[in-house]
């Protein structure tokens, strides 16, 4: 199932780049999910390059209850996106990967940030699978509108942080 999210940034792109490598934004963007936030990891690279990598506990009251059974009580969600170095514009690219542990789901794609007047975006493009007999279609369902949200959520955290400015 493919899956675009964009979301809005009232922030520049060099400053929204910063927001994302700021492990502070990170965590607060991990607990907004609504789950337990069990690793954040922000990691610097070469030229303004750097990694983010999550770890949360989300409950399964989202998947529907045939497809539980595959997947338990709760679900540990891994999350890695590798960005690249910054254009002159600030814009850069990168690549995401979500992973539910001990279920067959998973999400790759591509994130942009992606310069604006006065603003910038936030594009997560990708492609979500769930390897599950006879459910697949409705856990990769349940899970679409799971990572939705999520995105969503960070979305309303990245508008607080910008507002309140902790960038």
């Amino acid at each position: 199932m493919h899956l675009q999210v964009p979301l809005t940034l009232d922030a520049d792109a060099h400053t929204a780049g910063r927001m994302l490598a700021d492990p502070v934004y990170v965590r607060a963007k991990v607990a907004a999910s609504g789950g337990e936030v069990l690793h954040v990891d922000v990691t610097p690279g070469e030229e303004g390059a750097f990694t983010v990598t999550t770890r949360r506990a989300l409950p399964t009251d989202l998947i529907p209850a045939q497809a539980r059974a595959f997947i338990g009580d709760r679900l540990e969600v891994r999350q890695a996106e590798a960005w690249e170095a910054p254009g002159a514009d600030g814009g850069r690219r990168g690549t995401v990967a979500v992973e539910i542990a001990g279920a067959p789901v998973r999400l790759t794609g591509t994130v942009a940030l992606v310069p604006g007047e006065g603003s910038s975006r936030v594009v997560y493009d990708g492609d979500l699978k769930a390897n599950v007999p006879l459910f697949g279609a409705m856990v990769e369902e349940a899970a679409a509108k799971a990572v939705r949200s999520a995105l969503e959520a960070e979305e309303a955290v990245a508008r607080e942080y910008l507002r309140t400015g902790d960038s």
